[in-house]
């Protein structure tokens, strides 16, 4: 993945782990937000940017959320090419769907993270939501990012919906944290241990929480909170879309697939159903960037031809 250390580019591990041998993700640097009256950063049409991949699943959250907030004329994107290689994500465009900087023509996303800061030290990360006026990073973490496309836009939001109600809230970030370090982050830390104590810790985690959620599916329903559609959903999906297509083999999860999870199965059919994710889902992105980048798990790079759609929900 590499680094910036007082402006300058380091290529080094993608992966950080612990003493233990287990995946160790590294925080996110930039946490503003955007809001009415702010000093700083106010919902503006027209003014922010994002920097995303369709292969990540913490980016898709924030192209999933914009789509259904309606800010897809007001939230500009670029897209970077899938492939994760010495110098980070690319804006390379010889990959279909890759868009290139749309705002600087810039090669590399590390250059984005050093126009906003010359001697800044951060990983560098995909999503980025970006201030095209005071050409500055406003938040790099996606959970918070999409709590801003939903909250903090609404005057200009062509749809009401809102993934983060008041009267919901608690349970929701409840889900979250049932959900996040042993799925969302569970898969890495399985995917990505360097022995065996560690993986089997990360892979028995995950699989008793999946088998919670596809429980707690069959009690309550469409969807995970307040029978319908919330921010819990977004986050989970974006998992759900990937583990048969990759993480299932790439990173060893391969006890049980999502299709064959009774509840998790048609949660997830529902949810590709829905345009907002159907239409951000590039099954040829996740599949190059993790087979291809990844060569200390997959040296050859040989990118499976599958899954026939037929033995997925995609």
């Amino acid at each position: 993945m590499g680094h910036l250390k007082q402006g300058e580019w380091y290529n080094d591990k993608v992966v950080t782990s612990n003493d233990e041998g287990e995946f160790d993700r590294e925080k996110s640097t930039f946490r503003d937000s955007i809001s009415e009256g702010a000093s700083k950063y106010t919902p503006d049409p027209n003014r922010y940017h994002l920097y995303v991949s369709y292969a990540c699943p913490w980016a898709h959250r924030t192209l999933i959320t914009r789509h259904l907030k309606g800010l897809e004329d007001q939230i500009s994107v670029s897209v970077v090419h899938p492939d994760m290689l010495e110098n980070s994500w690319e804006f390379r465009t010889d990959f279909d769907g890759a868009t290139g900087d749309a705002l600087y023509s810039q090669n590399y996303l590390y250059e984005i993270y050093q126009r906003h800061d010359p001697k800044v030290t951060t990983k560098v990360t995909v999503p980025v939501l970006w201030d095209k006026r005071s050409e500055s990073i406003v938040n790099n973490e996606s959970s918070e990012i999409i709590r801003i496309l939903n909250c903090n836009f609404n005057n200009l939001s062509k749809n009401s919906i809102d993934l983060y109600p008041e009267s919901l809230r608690s349970e929701i970030d409840q889900v979250n944290e049932q959900t996040y370090e042993p799925i969302n982050n569970g898969v890495y830390k399985t995917g990505f241990a360097t022995n065996q104590k560690a993986y089997e810790k990360a892979f028995q985690e995950l699989f008793s929480a999946l088998n919670g959620i596809d429980e707690r599916l069959g009690n309550e329903g469409n969807y995970l909170v307040g029978g319908q559609l919330t921010e819990a959903d977004i986050r989970l999906v974006t998992t759900l879309i990937r583990f048969d297509l990759v993480y299932y083999i790439h990173f060893k999860c391969n006890e049980r697939k999502i299709s064959e999870f009774k509840n998790l199965s048609q949660y997830l059919e529902r949810m590709m159903a829905l345009p907002a994710v159907k239409e951000t889902t590039f099954p040829d992105h996740i599949k190059r960037h993790y087979y291809y980048s990844h060569d200390f798990l997959n040296p050859n790079r040989i990118v499976p031809v599958g899954p026939h759609p037929s033995t997925t929900s995609l």
